[in-house]
């Protein structure tokens, strides 16, 4: 095709600085694209913050698609289209949150895809994980990968660099799944967060460490006490505190945040004492039991330093009561944006009572 437009007959010497335009066009492209990226990199914390302060509101939505709570509607369109049922799932599951995104874009600053719920699809599962990451990032949503992923040495840095940093290809290198934080476990010590710290540095990206999470057993080996007298995720804040200290931007908080419950508001209060220039992603809003006023203590006295998250409780508000009156699953992207609405709403008037509320908003 390409000879007979450029009128070329022979084959040879012609052929050859084809393709070596080809491989250089190619070259200079991903030398313009990679100087983009570095363009644009910047301390993730200071994004996140400059997004919370353009949408006044300190909250995430959790992306969590559950296939039988999924419309029928979505899921018979996405069956229309395919013999094969895993293909049909992961349709369904980016119509799914397409149109949750499309509801709540303009509310929310990020939104957080919980990645169990994904794979359990196979390779259709994973294509619909970062479908719904590129969709996110189009509607300049920043994207939280609840990944909860952890090792050492080359497999950490192989996790860090499919998530949040590039990969090495047969000619090059290129972005994998591009998500801008993720969860990570630190059970096993920095040896395991290292690798993701050099890859946040490198790519302006930030991750999560788990601390103080939202579940009820997490007293089982978070409670525990040292011969220090100090609980484990105390000793956990200090290390992450220590981990995040060359990442802090100029809004003096660091990239390198943490995991703290809602559900647990007074060791969230000690855990904000250590942690003064860390972010707070905060679960267990809502469907877990816990409330606004309960997230408070996970914020500073400037109002800033934490986002709660919910999930189910936004992600299928078209179910329940109030949504369901005036809701149905026809109009789920609405039920979903009025309860995102009604979150930013609850913490707000939770930040007022606490005076929190911060002084530019």
């Amino acid at each position: 095709m390409e000879r007979s437009r450029l009128g070329v007959k022979s084959k040879g010497k012609i052929e050859r600085r084809l393709r070596l335009t080809s491989k250089n066009l190619i070259s200079i492209l991903s030398f313009l694209f990679s100087r983009e990226i570095h363009m644009k990199r910047d301390n993730l914390a200071d994004r996140l913050l400059d997004a919370i302060d353009e949408k006044k509101n300190p909250s995430v939505v959790g992306l969590d698609p559950r296939l039988w709570r999924i419309p029928e509607h979505i899921k018979k369109e996405s069956e229309e289209k395919t013999d094969n049922p895993f293909e049909a799932a992961g349709r369904a599951i980016v119509k799914f949150n397409e149109g949750i995104i499309d509801g709540i874009s303009d509310i929310v600053p990020a939104v957080k895809p919980q990645i169990a719920f994904y794979e359990k699809y196979g390779f259709e599962g994973i294509k619909a994980f970062k479908k719904t990451i590129n969709y996110a990032k189009e509607e300049d949503l920043i994207v939280i990968e609840d990944v909860k992923r952890n090792d050492i040495g080359s497999t950490a840095k192989a996790y860090a660099s499919a998530h949040l940093g590039e990969v090495d290809m047969i000619d090059g290198e290129a972005l994998s799944f591009d998500g801008d934080m993720v969860t990570v476990n630190p059970y096993l010590g920095y040896d395991g967060i290292k690798p993701f710290v050099d890859v946040c540095e490198e790519y302006g990206k930030g991750i999560f460490v788990l601390n103080k999470t939202s579940n009820p057993s997490s007293t089982e080996l978070q409670d525990l006490v040292t011969e220090e007298n100090k609980n484990i995720y105390e000793v956990m804040a200090e290390l992450i505190n220590e981990w995040g200290k060359d990442l802090v931007g100029e809004r003096g908080y660091s990239s390198v945040g943490a995991v703290v419950g809602a559900t647990y508001p007074e060791e969230a209060e000690k855990l904000r004492e250590i942690m003064h220039n860390n972010l707070f992603l905060v679960p267990g809003y809502g469907s877990q039991g816990g409330t606004a006023d309960d997230v408070i203590p996970c914020f500073n006295e400037d109002g800033y330093g934490a986002i709660v998250n919910s999930s189910r409780g936004i992600d299928y508000a078209y179910e329940k009561e109030p949504f369901s009156d005036r809701y149905g699953p026809e109009e789920f992207d609405e039920a979903s944006r009025k309860a995102a609405l009604v979150m930013k709403e609850d913490i707000m008037d939770s930040l007022e009572r606490g005076d929190k509320v911060p002084e530019n908003w």
